[in-house]
């Protein structure tokens, strides 16, 4: 995809070397690692691009190698990256992580990211009339926690304008970004998007608010709020069909369609990277057209096909096996059972 091809989706945020742990235990005893790239804006076009959609990569990263590394890394996926702007005086962002799920008490993550090329975004360095044309503009509120620039440019991306695109947004709370910042601003964010993607866990731990049903009366203005359940699945409320043009207009008050889809049951490898490849599964659905139930079901697939890998990324199932998977009947979709190598078109998935 050229630079002047309007994309399906863009997606704009910062992308890091990732170091990845040679053996599970604390970073103070893991002896080596190995680089992968990291971002949450990043893994969803990559996934899509993966897909087969057109999908750009938005960013900043600095005039060094680890910024060459992450632009060849995820134009290699066939993401457009000819938006992503060099700093010469700033540095790529890089982490360290272990091995263990996020969700545990156990889990670390080293961050070197303070002072970034991507902590430099801004209105002034991203103008909106300088982003690529796309149908979705993908944002998540960790780009919100990067700066005091970060956060200003989010708040003129989300801003009513015309013509705007469908704004995606990925509330993403990370408690260890928001040290001496208030993660309240997300649910502002995230009230002026179209399709938002929040977790209980981290809606109750950021805003205090507790339940799906108290999820979406604090959002009441996206046309699709998507409130991940964990092992209970996803909640979806909706009322927006489709796509629109010109000011973004307020959705409350209208009558919910609520739509409950269970999680699969899989066969974890590494529990990381789920929720950006659910995100892309249900935006990349959400292009095709496809009911709400079937959006759920392509992100809950393509959560199980990162799952099922050892990194953040992979191929994700091609689209005739994951649309056969997507249309089977309640009981069916409640007995499949994943493990690694089910995306393979011509691989037999179990059923329980």
């Amino acid at each position: 995809m050229s630079g002047t091809t309007p994309a399906d989706v863009v997606c704009l945020g910062e992308s890091m070397v990732t170091f990845l742990p040679s053996r599970p235990g604390r970073l103070a005893d893991v002896p080596s690692f190995d680089r992968g790239i990291g971002g949450a804006e990043s893994n969803v076009a990559c996934a899509l691009a993966a897909a087969g959609h057109r999908a750009a990569w938005v960013s900043r990263v600095g005039a060094d190698g680890f910024g060459d590394h992450l632009v060849a890394a995820i134009a290699a996926y066939g993401v457009d990256t000819s938006f992503v702007r060099r700093d010469p005086s700033r540095p790529t962002g890089i982490y360290f992580r272990t091995a263990t799920d996020r969700a545990t008490d156990v889990h670390e993550v080293a961050y070197y990211r303070a002072g970034s090329a991507a902590s430099a975004m801004s209105p002034s360095t991203v103008p909106c009339d300088g982003l690529p044309a796309g149908r979705i503009l993908h944002l998540s509120g960790i780009t919100a926690a990067l700066s005091a620039d970060c956060l200003a440019l989010l708040h003129e991306l989300t801003a009513p304008r015309a013509e705007r695109p469908l704004i995606s947004f990925d509330v993403n709370h990370r408690p260890g970004l928001w040290r001496g910042g208030s993660p309240a601003v997300l649910l502002e964010l995230a009230r002026r998007a179209d399709v938002v993607f929040v977790g209980e866990d981290e809606a109750e731990e950021a805003w205090g608010v507790v339940g799906a049903a108290a999820i979406r009366e604090a959002l009441p203005e996206p046309g699709v709020v998507v409130v991940k359940r964990g092992a209970d699945g996803v909640t979806v409320f909706s009322r927006e069909p489709g796509f629109r043009s010109g000011p973004t207009a307020s959705h409350a008050g209208g009558a919910d369609e609520v739509t409950h889809v269970p999680a699969l049951r899989v066969d974890v490898v590494a529990p990381v990277g789920a929720g950006d490849a659910f995100a892309a599964g249900f935006l990349s659905a959400t292009l095709r057209g496809l009911p709400v139930r079937d959006r759920a079901r392509h992100g809950h697939l393509m959560a199980a096909a990162v799952l099922t890998v050892p990194g953040d990324l992979t191929a994700p199932p091609a689209r005739a096996h994951a649309d056969r998977l997507a249309a089977l009947d309640d009981d069916a979709w409640g007995r499949l059972r994943l493990g690694p190598g089910w995306t393979g078109d011509d691989t037999e998935v179990r059923t329980t």
